[in-house]
């Protein structure tokens, strides 16, 4: 008997831990003397939402499972549900499975609309999976204990009765984490893929908006255990382990425990995310953080909205002023990137208490700010609240939103314009000191990005796709219409940034000519590669020639030099190192 456990990711990058961890927990039982004959197998299929589904499709029918499990979100469940659809038709005895957060919440509605869905594993999996898998066994050898009512008996399951509806069980008892074999036993599979680890489940707080509310237990894996597990990724040299567990830091003396073993055992490579409260942070974990390696470890820190009312009325326990003050202490550290997180759409929220909100954290400075849009996920607190805050969103995953008593759809609109401005000009990095110097020109940088949104939009730029050099151009285009007495500071401006992050091949046409300076340029180089007083680490043994090709010299309309060295880069932005030169004269 085989049992195909498929997930369908976002990305190549992204993997799935949790069919890992089904089959981890499945296969641990399974070694026991009684139940090792080798009768079943369990596998793993990861495809992702960007494969052709006749691709997925084949994939699947080449495997030959006699049932299969899918992993069900609100990203691709519309895609799952084609495969549903489709795969009886190439396997006609196949059996099929759902499990995930977006099945466990309404899982009758799915089996009367979904004839081809055999059952649905509810909430928490292992257990369920290990039932299921039972079952399966016990009908492959003839048991006298098996009979067709022992899938609708079993806890966590959905699945059709002996007359044909529905019958929902009872969800699992939670699983001991301790129980949970490490997924990772070799790194196979794994490479420039992210890893996923899950050192606790469940959250402590109360958040209408997320699952992870409806259950407010907190389990922890192990300490000790989750050391031994780290340092297989150190030793592995893995470039990116991502904790998901939903607040890391609720308990004082795991987290600390964690960060103290990563910092005094750090490979110098592997970074480390964890999704945090800020406001939770204590002194002395704020001086631990001071000591980590550039890189070592990133923060996600859910803001969600500044608005006193929208945070009480959504049951979100935080401290704004604390939160503020902590992400400002990191910042000063320069060595931990944090991603700051705003939601649009929550109850209270209108568009100028957004703006307010969206200023407030854009001036903490974080590297990354999310602007999200509310999501109604089934099961969640606010889905059963929906009617009364006049919250309009659509029919089909991921039920975001369209409208609110507070926020009309034209304004989520407007926002949606100011999201893509925020993710080109703002997130990516690639434009800070010139966004940093043109945020002075607007009362505060919401305006200055909606603005952006707004030229885009009569200038239907939004419908094209561009290149990196196109997205300087049409700033620079920008930037030339509202201020045409600053056009060569912004421009000496946005050359900067393009070097800070690449040497480029062939220049943009709004940078400064270079030709008045090519003979004091050379000679800078053939100086440089003697003296060395700038280009050392990573240079040696270069010539003047060869020099002047690793790294770049820039003199802007203003006269003033500088060096950009390709070889030292801030491990944060992964920007050039810079060397300023001075003021050079034609």
């Amino acid at each position: 008997m085989k049992f195909l456990l498929a997930a369908l990711n976002a990305k190549y990058i992204h993997s799935n831990p949790g069919i890992y961890s089904l089959k981890a927990y499945t296969q641990a039982w399974l070694k026991e003397p009684e139940l090792s004959d080798g009768r079943l197998q369990i596998e793993i299929g990861e495809y992702t939402i960007n494969n052709q589904m006749d691709e997925i499709l084949s994939d699947i029918y080449r495997r030959k499972p006699d049932a299969v499990g899918f992993s069900c979100y609100i990203w691709n469940i519309s895609y799952i549900l084609e495969l549903v659809r489709d795969l009886p038709k190439v396997l006609p005895d196949v059996e099929i499975w759902l499990g995930g957060p977006e099945v466990s919440y309404d899982a009758a509605r799915i089996l009367e609309e979904e004839p081809n869905v055999f059952g649905i594993m509810m909430g928490e999996g292992e257990e369920t999976f290990k039932k299921v898998i039972r079952c399966y066994l016990n009908r492959q050898r003839g048991r006298e204990d098996w009979d067709k009512n022992s899938f609708p008996e079993t806890e966590g399951t959905a699945i059709r009765g002996l007359d044909g509806r529905p019958v929902v069980n009872p969800l699992k008892t939670a699983v001991d984490l301790n129980a949970i074999p490490f997924l990772y036993q070799d790194m196979a599979g794994f490479e420039n893929r992210i890893v996923y680890y899950e050192s606790s489940r469940g959250c402590p707080f109360s958040c209408s908006y997320c699952l992870s509310s409806v259950d407010k237990s907190v389990r922890f894996r192990d300490t000790d255990l989750v050391l031994k597990e780290l340092e297989f990724f150190l030793q592995k040299k893995v470039s990116q382990v991502k904790f998901v567990d939903r607040t890391f830091n609720c308990r004082r003396d795991h987290s600390y425990r964690i960060w103290e073993y990563l910092i005094e055992h750090d490979n110098g490579v592997t970074n480390f995310h964890f999704e945090i409260s800020a406001d939770l942070l204590d002194q002395e974990e704020l001086q631990l953080m001071s000591r980590m390696r550039p890189g070592l470890i990133q923060l996600e820190i859910g803001v969600q909205s500044t608005n006193e009312n929208t945070i009480r009325e959504i049951r979100r326990s935080m401290d704004l002023s604390i939160l503020r003050k902590n992400v400002e202490i990191i910042n000063s550290y320069g060595t931990i990137h944090q991603h700051l997180d705003l939601i649009a759409g929550l109850p209270f929220e209108d568009y100028d208490s957004f703006r307010r909100s969206f200023n407030q954290v854009y001036d903490m400075k974080p590297e990354q700010l999310q602007l999200g849009f509310l999501k109604v996920l089934k099961g969640s607190y606010l889905s059963q609240k929906a009617d009364d805050y006049e919250i309009r969103y659509k029919e089909k995953p991921p039920y975001e939103v369209l409208s609110t008593r507070w926020l009309a759809y034209g304004e989520v609109l407007k926002l949606k314009r100011l999201e893509e401005m925020l993710e080109v000009y703002g997130n990516s990095g690639q434009f800070r000191a010139t966004m940093e110097e043109f945020c002075r020109e607007f009362d505060t940088p919401f305006d200055m990005f909606e603005a952006l949104a707004e030229y885009y939009d009569k200038q239907e730029l939004s419908k094209v796709s561009h290149s990196r050099m196109a997205r300087y151009e049409i700033l620079d285009r920008f930037i030339s219409l509202r201020i045409p007495q600053r056009q060569l500071y912004y421009r000496d401006l946005l050359v900067y940034d393009l070097y800070l992050r690449e040497n480029l091949k062939s220049r943009p046409g709004f940078s400064a000519d270079q030709e008045p300076y090519k003979d004091q340029i050379k000679a800078f180089f053939a100086d440089e590669a003697v003296s060395r007083r700038f280009l050392n680490e990573g240079y040696e043994g270069f010539e003047a020639r060869q020099l002047i090709k690793m790294a770049h010299l820039e003199v802007f309309h203003d006269g003033r030099a500088v060096l950009f060295d390709y070889k030292k880069r801030d491990a944060l932005s992964h920007n050039a190192a810079v060397h300023e030169l001075g003021i050079w004269r034609r």
